[in-house]
């Protein structure tokens, strides 16, 4: 199983950027995606996720209204558009897949198995 994150970059605060995670290796129809985020020396946190087959998504509060998690199924590929970016949104931004998770835990980083690289978003005041 590959997870191949890309799309980051330096961009001016109030400005865009849309990351794409390309999934590979089985198929993920069962599956739940996310986008996680790790600042330098700050913890990995949870940013969105939505479920393969569809249905509901989710949002930190912190990028709630701002960000859109999406995925193509023709493509097996999985978006984050990133809206009204500030500084604070300056960190790795990492995909992640993973089997059969509950509602309770689709914000864990232990509920997903499979993390593609990290892509980099810098975000200047």
């Amino acid at each position: 199983v590959q997870l191949q994150a890309s799309g980051g970059g330096l961009v001016q605060a109030g400005g865009s950027l849309r990351l794409s995670c390309a999934a590979s290796g089985r198929t993920f129809s069962s599956y739940s995606m996310a986008w996680f985020r790790q600042a330098p020396g700050k913890e990995r946190e949870f940013v969105a996720a939505l479920k393969w087959s569809g249905g509901s998504t989710h949002y930190a509060d912190s990028v709630k209204g701002r960000f859109t998690i999406s995925r193509d199924n023709a493509k097996n590929t999985v978006y984050l558009q990133m809206n009204s970016l500030k500084p604070e949104d300056t960190a790795v931004y990492y995909c992640a897949a993973g089997s059969g998770v509950i509602l309770s835990m689709v914000r864990q980083i232990r509920a997903y198995t499979y993390w593609g690289q990290g892509t980099l978003v810098t975000v200047s005041s």
